[in-house]
């Protein structure tokens, strides 16, 4: 359950994340409050901190988070600049998302 958990909670900081550095080239009000959106670091390093201890907790180990949290960062970000930008999901897009996918399995499974 702790692995559910931490995952969850890099998903929520990812998404976060990625809005925070991402919406300056979508939204003329996060360009032009820079200090503001750099205040959202706060509770996105939280999370991540969070999500850190529950990984390690349910793993042992540090690498099984890590590895966790830049598969995640790469299908959240895949995903939101799909979304968010219109930006074209392409065949190597997908091979990446595919490849960061079996990262997690492996992590999360492999015993």
């Amino acid at each position: 359950m702790k692995i559910i958990n931490g995952l969850g909670l890099i998903i929520i900081a990812q998404i976060i994340s990625f809005l925070q550095l991402q919406s300056q080239g979508k939204w003329q009000w996060a360009k032009e409050h820079p200090m503001l959106m750099a205040l959202c670091g706060l509770p996105i390093g939280y999370l991540f901190i969070n999500s850190t201890r529950l990984i390690n907790e349910a793993t042992g180990a540090t690498w099984p988070g890590r590895l966790i949290g830049q598969a995640a960062g790469i299908v959240i970000f895949s995903l939101m600049s799909w979304i968010i930008f219109r930006e074209p999901l392409t065949i190597k897009t997908g091979v990446c998302i595919a490849l960061a996918l079996c990262v997690v399995i492996i992590q999360i499974f492999w015993k």
